[in-house]
């Protein structure tokens, strides 16, 4: 990976935990995208699937809405701090 990396400059690693908050979101609006627009679809090229994805982007940007946090901070809080902690050895 890393003589990959070292040929292909403009690519970058970058970590991300499975608990990061924005990655929820964007799986979020992936499969709404997947599951009105492209599930029963027939796309014969990446150039057919373009437009379909270009369209319902559109349409869910004309009337956006804001992610609201519903859990308290301190809950938010709390469950990073536990999930900082040592895992206990099932051994």
């Amino acid at each position: 990976m890393k003589r990959w990396l070292a040929r292909h400059p403009r690519f970058h690693v970058h970590f991300t935990p499975t608990s990061a908050s924005w990655i929820n979101a964007v799986e979020g609006l992936f499969s709404t995208l997947t599951k009105r627009r492209l599930k029963r679809g027939v796309f014969r090229s990446v150039v057919e699937l373009n437009q379909p994805i270009r369209d319902y982007l559109d349409a869910h940007n004309a009337d956006p809405k804001p992610f609201r946090w519903t859990a308290p901070v301190d809950t938010i809080v709390g469950n990073h701090q536990r999930g900082k902690r040592p895992r206990k050895s099932l051994h």
